[in-house]
């Protein structure tokens, strides 16, 4: 069995590389057009290869949330039009760095949370160019929808056992933003761009969500918490290997603060949660 912190890992690096081509992508078919494809050729690809069975009245709800959280994660590819992937990233990482942080009554999480505000200060380097508003705004709805996912994504895999609710959502999330992506600009449905959009499907979407799913059965919230703070160093060195966007200085030391408050807060929720053990009788 494949250790579960791997599965994450390799999620990370699957999204993040994933989503510096999506941003090359949408270049020629435009943000809504690869959230459209992102999510249509995910949705099919799970139901065939899943199989799943209809959700009982109990997990509906659950599934549906899921859905709804997975289409608001794809606003970063709108939000991308504005910003370098790495910024991007690091900002909708805000939001399970919110759920681990609100999750706790420590004093030191007020350190933390003043350290993750000098973080995102230090992005808007106007050394590093601007950061235009709108892809800030898309980026921190993108976050909300992120800590959620993170929450409903649990839920659903201890609800159902099995990856039936993770293609269910992903049916519900392409139902919201097919549309939608296909409304803001008409897809170019030429031989490449449908491959292409197949293939950021399977890396951003089908492989992430599937391994995700699989470690979230196994591992804690918390611990993906901890491994997911990886993401924005790996978005960055994806934006500058795929698409040559280089990060000042500052934008670097930003995208640092916010990782490693991530990584502390999963620590530290971790160790929070766990059991005391019995004192040895003298």
């Amino acid at each position: 069995m494949v250790p579960a912190p791997l599965l994450v890992l390799t999620a990370a690096i699957c999204t993040q590389t994933g989503q510096a081509f999506g941003k090359q992508l949408s270049g020629d078919i435009g943000a809504g057009g690869v959230v459209a494809l992102r999510l249509g050729f995910a949705a099919v690809l799970l139901l065939l290869w899943f199989r799943p069975k209809l959700p009982d009245r109990r997990q509906l709800p659950w599934i549906l949330g899921l859905g709804t959280a997975i289409a608001g994660m794809n606003l970063v590819y709108p939000a991308m039009r504005y910003l370098p992937v790495g910024v991007a990233s690091t900002l909708q990482l805000l939001g399970p760095l919110a759920v681990g942080l609100l999750g706790s009554r420590r004093p030191a999480d007020l350190g933390a949370a003043v350290v993750a505000g000098a973080g995102v200060w230090l992005l808007n380097d106007p050394a590093g160019g601007p950061l235009h508003w709108p892809g800030l705004v898309l980026a921190l709805l993108s976050a909300v929808a992120m800590g959620s996912y993170l929450l409903l994504s649990r839920k659903v895999a201890l609800l159902t056992g099995d990856a039936s609710g993770l293609a269910w959502g992903v049916a519900f999330a392409a139902v919201l933003g097919v549309p939608t992506g296909l409304l803001a600009q008409p897809v170019d449905w030429a031989p490449g761009v449908l491959l292409a959009g197949a293939a950021v499907a399977t890396i951003t979407a089908v492989l992430p969500y599937t391994l995700e799913q699989s470690a979230l059965r196994r591992i804690s919230a918390g611990t993906v918490g901890l491994l997911l703070s990886l993401e924005p160093a790996v978005a960055a060195v994806a934006g500058l290997l795929v698409l040559d966007e280089r990060l000042s200085a500052l934008r670097w030391l930003g995208l640092g603060c916010i990782s490693v408050v991530t990584a502390w807060t999963a620590i530290s929720t971790r160790r929070a949660r766990a059991p005391a053990r019995p004192r040895a009788s003298a």
